[in-house]
């Protein structure tokens, strides 16, 4: 989100800001963007969809980024608007 300008932004702005911009988000906070995709949705408002990426399924480190563009991309061929879809490792189901 820094190259957003949104360094240090609440979790509620970060997630107006990518609905507003049409941007699906990726993270691994659950909690937060859980509860916030569910109100969003439930105050009749839309969103471009959010990818959680649970840390005990991808690795933070550089060797597991190519796991997580893999499931981001997997992710992209389905219909992602106003969903929370958990991400999966590259050969599971």
């Amino acid at each position: 989100m820094t190259e957003l300008g949104l360094a240090a932004t609440s979790d509620a702005d970060v997630f107006a800001a990518a609905a507003d911009g049409e941007y699906v988000l990726l993270t691994e906070n659950v909690s937060d963007f859980a509860s916030l995709c569910s109100e969003h949705v439930a105050a009749g408002r839309h969103h471009f969809g959010v990818l959680i990426a649970l840390s005990s399924r991808f690795s933070r480190r550089p060797a597991g980024y190519p796991g997580i563009a893999a499931a981001v991309a997997a992710a992209a061929g389905e219909q992602l608007a106003d969903r929370l879809v958990y991400l999966e490792r590259p050969g599971r189901a």
